[in-house]
Formats: structure tokens, C-alpha cells, sequence
């Protein structure tokens, strides 16, 4: 019996130390913050960690290998569907125009096959826009 207890209160006291500063970045981003509000109010430390949703699939350093997808070291700014010559993007992907920016990101990290249907990626996304606002700012510091 007292195991769960234990184990509730370590899970409810990493939980906490992983805030990040939520709430106050989320006031200071405004009341239905754009998503450049919550660009400027992003932490890449924050989305390192919040990373781990992509992680199983995904690297984002210099020189790793391609897994499940693509590393995305450097992806900011790439054209879409090119970022890794190894790996095997789906035909809509490579077909679809456009770079990486921002904006393109956040929406296909909110849902990746709205962005580009017809994608083989497996992910239904993160529905929290500073969640999302927060890898991007990881994704934007992956880079020489």
C-alpha cells in the first residue's frame, strides 16, 4: 500500500519540476497568443524535453542517424521532404513546396497530415500550441 502512494508522490513532484515557467510565459504571451507571441515566449531547454514525443522516431544532432524518420538537425529553413538524403520521404512529402519556417512547423507538428496528406508519418500530434512553440524553438537551435 504504501508503494503507490510513494510512486504518486515522486511522479507529482517531477511533474512539477518540469513547469517550466508555463504559466507566466503563457500570461506573458497575451490572451490567444499568435503564434509568434508564443515564439517569443518559447523555451528551447523546455523543448528539448518536450522533444521526447518525436524522439522515438526522430534525432535532432549533428550527424545522427535516421531512424523512424529523418534527423532534423538543421531542418530550419530546408526545403521540405530534403533535409536527409538517406531517408525515404513519402512522395507527398517530397512533392509538397514549401521550406521549414516557423508556421509550416507548428502546424505539422499539430497534425502532420493536414499539412501533407498523403505523408507516411505516424503521429497525431501535440495539440498545445506552446508545447509546439517550444520544439520549434529546440528544432531552431539544432543548427551549426
Amino acid at each position: 500500500m504504501r508503494f503507490p502512494l510513494l510512486a504518486s508522490f515522486i511522479l507529482l513532484s517531477l511533474s512539477a519540476c518540469g513547469d517550466d515557467r508555463r504559466e507566466e510565459r503563457l500570461r506573458a504571451a497575451g490572451p490567444n497568443p499568435s503564434l509568434a507571441a508564443l515564439m517569443k515566449v518559447a523555451d528551447a531547454d523546455a523543448g528539448a524535453r518536450k522533444f521526447g514525443v518525436c524522439a522515438g522516431c526522430h534525432k535532432a544532432s549533428k550527424g545522427a542517424p535516421d531512424f523512424g524518420g529523418p534527423n532534423l538537425y538543421g531542418i530550419m529553413g530546408r526545403q521540405m521532404g530534403q533535409n536527409s538524403s538517406r531517408f525515404g520521404y513519402s512522395t507527398a512529402l517530397v512533392e509538397k513546396a514549401g521550406r521549414w519556417d516557423a508556421a509550416t512547423l507548428d502546424a505539422w507538428i499539430a497534425n502532420p497530415r493536414k499539412v501533407v496528406p498523403g505523408t507516411n508519418m505516424q503521429f497525431m500530434g501535440v495539440g498545445d500550441p506552446l508545447d509546439r512553440a517550444d520544439i520549434i524553438a529546440f528544432l531552431e537551435r539544432q543548427s551549426d
